[in-house]
């Protein structure tokens, strides 16, 4: 069973837009355009396919299949190249909980369109991703509903004494899915070894893949703290594997901004060092548009052809012992910032046709009770003005605290380069503990002069209450960096 290593995301954080789209804004046909691109030209062997959050297309497979015949005899859907849904929670996400079901429902379907092409049994789409999981429960409600609910009834009678469903209908099929928990906050982080086990331990199954977030981590508790929970969260997932004999494939979420994994086509090789555990990792939509065609499929072919390796062995008592510090400063700093971030916010062009994913506060982040935007309007409201959130909580960390950063996150001195590049001191936005820290930042770095010019002029702007036209200028800052945020 070919396992993919290069999942295409939907997630809009992209400057440009692709060729294809008919306005900056993807939906519709355009993201059933995105699939095959992202397949034929750019080399990936998955794509996720999100169902929470916007009117998802559930005719995906027999829109592919039609349009794209040629390409998917050869590339085949379910063996070759992969649809995975991200569906809705629906302990958390209650106003989005019936399209869980509508969306389980059209696999069947999705089934039969691919059986009119390929004339056999292999399943087009068989793994739904769980955002949000807090409990092996919450994954085996999705597991059982579709095995005992969506197939199970098949067996039942339309009424006594009549034909059975699938005697009406048509068999179902697959007859099981694969539920891949994705782990967004710290306690679940931390305890997604525990709850994959029990998850598994009425299941007969060779492997489970496993989805660790990178970007909601960094936004709750800060830069070092997503990158420290991710390591310790691969560590305990490879115990797991050794202990129980079942094969754990990790996907990690990593966007382009620095604050959310720095996986860009030039730092390919950066990232697979620091996670070298990690199966599958996400190429999203900056990663893809943001880049030259040539530079995206080159990254992408190295990310395939990759030997996946052993996690890195850390401390992970001291590691929580300078995330419970660090964090504790990085979020009384988002807290001193919230008003201006969420003002920011307001002008950050959208990408995609669709509410953000709902994220575990909402449609907003809480922060106590601060409301704050998702993970890439975020990103991009504190780099437009020229505050990039990588540095936020540094001033927490000591000397020993730097040298233990240093030697467990591995890129660490690099991913702060890269955004201290945009860092525009002048904009009177820096919170008072970072102010003395200014001039003592771990590492040398050179400034963007075209992107300080443009966040001093954005910070004036919402100073005097000038906004018109503050779109096109937080667009073009971001151009110059590759990512929206």
């Amino acid at each position: 069973m070919k396992i993919p290593k290069c999942m295409s995301t939907q997630h809009p954080d992209n400057v440009k837009s692709p060729f294809f789209a008919e306005n900056n804004e993807l939906g519709g046909e355009d993201e059933i355009r995105e699939a095959y691109y992202a397949f034929s030209h750019l080399g990936c062997d998955e794509q996720m396919w999100d169902c929470e959050g916007k009117e998802a297309d559930n005719f995906v497979v027999k829109k592919l299949l039609t349009k794209y015949e040629s390409f998917f005899q050869g590339k085949r859907l379910g063996r070759d190249v992969f649809i995975t849904l991200r569906v809705p929670n629906p302990t958390v996400e209650r106003g989005e909980a019936k399209i869980l079901l509508e969306t389980l429902e059209s696999i069947p379907r999705s089934f039969d369109s691919a059986k009119l092409v390929y004339h056999d049994d292999t399943p087009p789409i068989f793994e739904v991703i769980l955002p949000m999981t807090a409990s092996p429960m919450c994954i085996d409600r999705i597991y059982r509903y579709y095995c005992d609910f969506v197939v199970g009834k098949q067996n039942k009678p339309v009424r006594e004494g009549d034909v059975t469903i699938s005697e009406w209908i048509g068999k179902f099929k697959p007859e099981r899915i694969n539920v891949i928990p994705l782990f967004e906050d710290m306690e679940h982080m931390l305890d997604a070894h525990n709850i994959t086990e029990e998850y598994l331990q009425t299941k007969d199954v060779e492997y489970q893949r496993v989805f660790l977030a990178r970007s909601d981590p960094a936004i709750n508790y800060g830069l070092v703290s997503a990158v420290f929970l991710n390591k310790i969260a691969l560590q305990r997932l490879q115990r797991l594997s050794e202990e129980t004999g079942i094969e754990i494939y990790p996907i990690v979420g990593i966007g382009s901004a620095p604050f959310r994994g720095n996986l860009k086509p030039q730092t390919v090789e950066r990232v697979i060092n620091e996670y070298p555990s990690a199966h599958t990792f996400t190429v999203q939509s900056a990663f893809k548009y943001d880049n030259s065609p040539e530079e995206v499929r080159e990254a992408i072919r190295k990310l395939q052809e990759r030997e996946r390796g052993l996690p890195q062995e850390i401390d992970e008592e001291k590691s929580l012992e300078i995330i419970k510090r660090y964090s504790q400063e990085y979020q009384k700093q988002i807290i001193e910032l919230a008003p201006v971030i969420n003002k920011v916010a307001t002008y950050v062009p959208s990408r995609r046709k669709r509410k953000l994913h709902i994220g575990l506060f909402g449609y907003s982040r809480r922060m106590g009770e601060i409301a704050l935007p998702r993970a890439i309007t975020f990103t991009c409201s504190l780099y437009s003005i020229g505050l990039p959130p990588e540095i936020l909580g540094l001033n927490a960390l000591n000397e020993d605290d730097l040298q233990f950063i240093k030697e467990v996150y591995v890129n660490f001195e690099d991913d702060l380069r890269d955004s201290l590049k945009f860092f525009n001191p002048n904009t009177g936005f820096l919170p008072e503990g970072l102010e003395r820290e200014v001039r003592k930042f771990p590492v040398d770095f050179e400034t963007d002069e075209e992107h300080e010019r443009l966040t001093g002029y954005i910070t004036e702007s919402l100073r005097k209450n000038k906004t018109e036209g503050l779109g096109e200028y937080i667009l073009r800052a971001a151009n110059l960096r590759k990512f929206l945020g």
